[in-house]
This record gives C-alpha cells, sequence and structure tokens, in this order.
C-alpha cells in the first residue's frame, strides 16, 4: 500500500459514496473500486461492507482508519522536517462558525491571527450554532466560535468574547409588531419560530415547561439566519440572540420583543479542546491560536 492509497481510503470512509469519493479524487469509481480492492487484497480483510444502497466501514475498516490518519500525519511531519520548514507556524487551521459568528466575531479573530502569523490560514465550515461543540470533539475543527453553556465543558477551553440577551424578532411589515399581555399569554397565543436544538431551544423549553405553558410553534428550523428568514415572511416571533439582529443583512429589518430575564443572556466566544496534540505543525498551529486567545 502507498500514501496515496491511504488517501484514497480516508475520503471514502469520509463519504461512504463512492462516486463523491471518486470525484473529490479526480479518478473514477472504477479505478477507486479498484484501490480499495487493493487494500482489502493486502491486509487480507473486508474494510468496506457494501450493499444496493450503502456502504459502511467493517469493524477492521474502522481500525484501518486510525491506520491511515496517523500514518498519513507522521508522513506529513517528516515532510515538514525534511523542507527546513520546521520552525515556521505555517498551515491551515479549520475552525467551525455560525453565519452570525462570521460577520460579527471572527473578523477581528482573524486579523489579530494574519497579523502575527501570516503563514496560517483559515478553512471555515458554517453551521448550525449547535453544531460547534461537536466539530470541535469530532477534530472536524481546532476552533469554533459559539455560545458558551452555563456549566462549562469538560476537557474544553472556553473564551468568552461578548454577550448577548436572547430576543423575539418580529418583521417591520408583519402583523407582530406590538405584543401585549404576559409572556406566558404571549407564548401561547403568538406562533413562534424555534431553533431545533441548541441552548436556546434548551432554555426555551425548560422556561415554558415550568410555566405549563403550551407554544404555538410555527415553524423550527437550524441556525439563526434561517429563523430570521422564516420570521420575515410574518409566520411568527423568532427567538434569537439580539447580536444577530444588530450585525449583518438583517440590520434593522425586525422588532425586537425584549424576554426579559426570562431566557437570559448568550455568552459567546471561543471553544476549543484543553490540550494540545496532533503532528507538529498541527501543535504550532494551535500554540499560535492559543496565544491570540489571550489577548481576549
Amino acid at each position: 500500500m502507498n500514501f496515496y492509497e491511504l488517501e484514497a481510503f480516508l475520503v471514502l470512509a469520509k463519504t461512504l459514496h463512492f462516486g463523491k469519493s471518486a470525484s473529490k479524487l479526480n479518478m473514477s469509481p472504477s479505478a477507486l473500486t479498484r484501490v480499495i480492492a487493493r487494500l482489502e487484497d493486502e491486509v487480507g480483510l473486508p474494510l468496506f461492507d457494501r450493499n444496493n444502497r450503502q456502504i459502511y466501514l467493517t469493524p477492521q475498516g474502522k481500525i484501518f482508519e486510525k491506520f491511515a490518519q496517523e500514518s498519513l500525519a507522521k508522513k506529513a511531519e517528516l515532510m515538514e522536517k525534511l523542507s527546513g520548514s520546521g520552525n515556521q507556524i505555517e498551515g491551515v487551521l479549520p475552525v467551525y462558525a455560525s453565519v452570525t459568528a462570521c460577520y460579527t466575531i471572527l473578523p477581528d479573530f482573524i486579523k489579530r491571527l494574519t497579523e502575527k502569523y501570516p503563514g496560517i490560514h483559515l478553512s471555515v465550515e458554517t453551521g448550525d450554532p449547535a453544531g460547534a461543540i461537536s466539530a470541535v470533539k469530532e477534530n472536524r475543527a481546532l476552533l469554533a466560535i459559539a455560545a458558551i453553556p452555563e456549566s462549562g465543558l469538560s476537557s474544553m477551553e472556553t473564551v468568552s468574547v461578548v454577550k448577548s440577551p436572547l430576543v423575539y424578532a418580529a418583521a417591520k411589515n408583519g402583523p407582530y409588531t406590538t405584543l401585549e399581555g404576559s409572556p406566558q399569554d404571549i407564548l401561547s397565543s403568538v406562533p413562534l419560530v424555534l431553533p431545533k436544538a441548541g441552548l436556546a431551544r434548551s432554555r426555551f423549553d425548560k422556561w415554558i415547561k415550568s410555566r405549563n405553558v403550551k407554544p404555538v410553534i410555527a415553524a423550527e428550523t437550524e441556525g439563526n439566519e434561517a429563523i430570521l428568514a422564516i420570521a420575515q415572511l410574518g409566520l411568527g416571533i423568532g427567538l434569537v440572540p439580539q447580536i444577530v439582529l444588530e450585525n449583518g443583512p438583517y440590520k434593522g429589518e425586525f422588532v425586537i420583543h425584549t424576554a426579559g430575564n426570562i431566557l437570559g443572556y448568550y455568552d459567546i466566544g471561543f471553544i476549543r479542546k484543553s490540550t494540545i496534540s496532533g503532528t507538529s505543525s498541527s501543535r504550532k498551529i494551535q500554540e499560535a491560536v492559543e496565544s491570540i486567545l489571550k489577548q481576549y
């Protein structure tokens, strides 16, 4: 087996789709099939379980996946030493951030990082803030920007940047610009657009349960921008951190209805693993990130 075959194996292990993997590797599906067959012949065991619709890693394939990852990491470290760039800090920093974080917190971080470490470049995965912690745990990101749970995170380091209250947003040209009554009355009569998961949803669910309120839910979705897109149609009021309404494309498009102290504040900041590990290059990047985060 060679490094190219190991790389092909890891791409397929991630996508679990021959067509998509072959496209990423710039080869035909049949050629990729032959690569995997050669690997399976060499180890003498099936690495993938195939059926007509899907493929899965076998138990042996999961063991082989770890071997392939470690082998390619050692290759990268060796090439770094041979190239004589061992003392330079350069490479790719994978970051997970919501769309809101991309236009609020991330620009300042990028400015600080690139001024001090111009050789480090970001690869940003955007998504629902609720997915930030799992992105770091699964090593898809070395750094994430998201709401920090009140109880903290085990084996994680967090750096708070800004606090923002949770509020309800109503479209300026919609039917819910004026609300009357107690919070219980409002939440049981006005249609709501809520996040499917995450800190805001868990707080909301806990509060309505404690008050025995039966909310009218118009829609549930992922991401603050999706919530606002639906609320802007006048279908209900959206639950979001106020920082989303004060920045970006929706600035000035909504009427803000305060939730008071009912749902509290979002503590938004950086999340990363407490321990620095990986290849020599990855560790240097993580140490560089650590030095930048100390400025906050």
